[in-house]
């Protein structure tokens, strides 16, 4: 079986229902994976707009030191840098400059933007603290991953006060 990730919200490819975005709940999706290798020691997952108006992706999400016997990720996961609950983990800086999940707020008029839920499965335990920015976590999943699957949902702000 192939390593996947999904959403009971969104079906890949299409738009991220307004309550997961900035302008309503700004809470994070629930997400599920399947497919896993058995030799996985944890796993990351990253969650970034390539269409934003900036030189580098937006990130909204980092996630990492997830056990790999972890496979489902509830609705709005807490904004904390370790988290004890649902399970351990850690979680780094976004784009925003906050800790945890911020959802997606295009600005207006700029079109549907992509939102890439990148999950990544890898052979070793990383070394590294809650709060870390995307470079970080990154340089520490070097060499180490050793399987990755991704969720595109959209997103789209047509006007100040409507959603998409």
């Amino acid at each position: 079986m192939e390593f996947q990730i999904q959403s009971s919200a969104f079906r890949n490819k299409n738009m991220i229902p307004s309550r997961y975005s900035g302008e309503a709940e700004n809470l994070s999706p629930p997400l599920s994976w399947s497919g896993l290798l058995a030799d996985a020691q944890e796993l990351a997952l990253i969650c970034e707009d390539p269409d934003a108006p900036r030189e580098k992706p937006f990130v909204h999400w980092l996630l990492y030191h997830i056990p790999p016997t972890i496979s489902t990720l509830p609705e709005g996961m807490t904004r904390e840098a370790q988290l004890a609950e649902p399970f351990h983990a850690n979680q780094g800086r976004n784009s925003a400059g906050e800790i945890g999940y911020t959802g997606p707020m295009p600005p207006v008029g700029h079109g549907r933007h992509r939102y890439f839920f990148k999950i990544f499965a890898l052979s070793k335990k990383l070394d590294l603290s809650p709060g870390c920015e995307k470079e970080d976590l990154l340089k520490a999943m070097e060499g180490k991953v050793i399987a990755s699957a991704e969720l595109v949902g959209t997103y789209e702000r047509k006007a100040v006060g409507k959603t998409a």
